[in-house]
């Protein structure tokens, strides 16, 4: 490696590194054959890597900050999710995590994001593990060897799980964090292997830069796009079925999570797919359980007694397993990851009362508030301490990804909507004729089939009654749907239990709502 490589890999700092102890820009094979011979990863039978990422197997959101400075100040929205922390004590632990990055071997990528060539940023990712730029390698776009001769890094990840905060002396909540500098261009994460962490904290950047630069509109959600070029797109959290629904063997996938949205169309931010596995079955989603082999990237599965064979049901280490792989690991997408402007918007939620009908027309209004709402619902057992269904709302459908206020975003696909004459549906993918334990989950066949319904106009002409409660447009028929289930109230055997839980439902959306006005 030459010595202007050496010194920019940290840069405000001289490496003083042996070449051995750096790689850089090693092939997936290599990652996965190191990780495997440092005896922190094994093989699952269909040749993904799989590893534990140790005390974290999620984000942790209270751990993650902003840097406080004259570009911030008055910009982020700050809360109890977009905290501040003083650039003094972001310079004091990026100084201790390149020291404690020097005295090891480090693994560098460099990659971008944006698919659109006119927003692409540069990333240059520095881990402490083979298999975190296994990750990185998976999720981010990847530039050709010829790109990487005029790759100029415009932002640098430090990722250092093995180095642990003082919080006493640090400014830290506790031994892990998370932190973004936007002058500096800088992410830091140490104390957490989590690699869900990387990728939501260049998200996070995308989201301030490009709204605030571009005007371009940033999404959390996934899209694809169909034989007559109408793409769509489908925000929802967490289990809603983002992944899934839009994993349509009918359509070409542009991408699974995160999106910008232009004048000209929409464009994929990330080069890769990072889906749940908990639950995962080839019969019901055979697209993404294909592309795991070789070069995909398990965590926290758990596998059969004495097999290497992934049992995907098993939720013992955590319901948030996970798996990355390229994009291009599916077999039918969008190359390049970019689409025109959206014909149709899905919200998807996993109501777990019940109460929500399996698809409503929305009017722009409508769409703009289920935005702002960014409704599911937690399921009894899924968390400790929850015996009934839970109500969660995440503004946007990316609260912890958003540093500025989210009527900004709101105001924009409002905007955007309007002008193109967008569809908009409110989609339920949790349950009906009851709440959790007593109604059943909507079927993931009725869900595809009302979408194709969507994608195929004949939801067109269905004709359609008003929900007497939340006041969407629900579609009398749909071609292998059952009737009765599309006004949820036919099929509670308690209608009153139904008007109440529903009413219940209402006054929480306004509560909400109404934080926004």
């Amino acid at each position: 490696m030459n010595d202007t490589l050496q010194t920019t890999i940290f840069p405000h700092y001289k490496l003083l590194m042996n070449e051995s102890k750096i790689h850089y820009q090693l092939p997936a094979d290599e990652l996965i054959s190191q990780t495997i011979a440092r005896r922190e990863g094994v093989l699952s039978s269909s040749g993904a890597l799989a590893v534990n990422t140790g005390k974290f197997t999620g984000r942790s959101p209270k751990d993650r900050f902003i840097v406080y400075d004259k570009l911030t100040a008055d910009t982020v929205d700050w809360n109890d999710i977009n905290q501040p922390i003083e650039s003094k004590y972001f310079e004091q632990l990026y100084k201790k995590v390149v020291q404690y990055l020097q005295e090891g071997e480090v693994w560098i990528r460099d990659g971008y994001a944006c698919a659109d060539p006119r927003y692409r940023l540069n990333l240059r990712v520095i881990t402490e593990t083979p298999w975190a730029n296994l990750f990185c390698h998976n999720m981010f776009l990847r530039p050709s060897f010829l790109q990487l001769d005029h790759c100029d890094p415009k932002w640098t990840v430090l990722v250092a799980p093995g180095f642990y905060a003082n919080p006493v002396v640090d400014g830290v909540r506790q031994e892990n964090f998370a932190i973004i500098n936007f002058i500096r261009k800088i992410i830091l994460i140490g104390g957490t292997a989590y690699t869900g962490e990387i990728k939501k904290g260049v998200f996070s950047v995308l989201n301030y830069l490009l709204l605030l630069e571009e005007n371009v509109l940033s999404m959390h959600c996934s899209a694809n796009v169909g034989k007559e070029a109408d793409t769509a797109l489908f925000f929802g959290l967490s289990g809603t079925g983002k992944t899934t629904l839009s994993a349509d063997p009918l359509r070409r996938l542009i991408g699974d999570d995160e999106h910008g949205w232009t004048d000209d169309g929409i464009f994929n931010f990330e080069g890769g797919c990072y889906a749940k596995c908990i639950g995962l079955e080839k019969e019901k989603e055979p697209q993404i359980f294909e592309a795991i082999r070789n070069g995909a990237l398990l965590e926290n599965v758990s596998f059969f007694e004495s097999t290497n064979n992934v049992n995907y049901q098993d939720k013992s280490v955590t319901e948030n397993t996970r798996v990355s792989y390229p994009i291009d690991y599916m077999e039918n997408i969008m190359t390049p990851s970019i689409g025109d402007v959206p014909q149709n918007i899905f919200f998807l939620t996993c109501d777990a009362y019940g109460v929500l009908p399996p698809i409503s027309r929305l009017t722009s209004d409508q769409a703009v508030n289920q935005f702002l709402l960014g409704y599911t619902a937690k399921i009894a057992g899924t968390e400790a301490g929850i015996a009934e269904p839970q109500a969660v709302f995440s503004y946007c459908y990316g609260a912890p990804f958003l540093p500025l206020h989210p009527l900004r975003y709101a105001k924009i696909l409002g905007e955007k909507i309007r002008k193109y004459k967008v569809k908009c549906w409110l989609v339920n993918t949790g349950w009906t004729g009851g709440s959790y334990g007593t109604g059943s989950r909507i079927k993931l066949s009725y869900t595809r089939a009302l979408i194709q319904a969507v994608f195929n106009k004949r939801l067109d002409k269905a004709g359609y009654q008003k929900d007497p409660i939340f006041g969407f447009a629900v579609p009398y028929y749909c071609n292998g749907v059952p009737d009765t289930i599309l006004m949820p109230r036919d099929i509670w055997a308690d209608k009153k239990s139904y008007d109440k839980c529903a009413r219940e439902l209402l006054y929480m959306f306004k509560i909400k709502y109404e934080a926004f006005i």
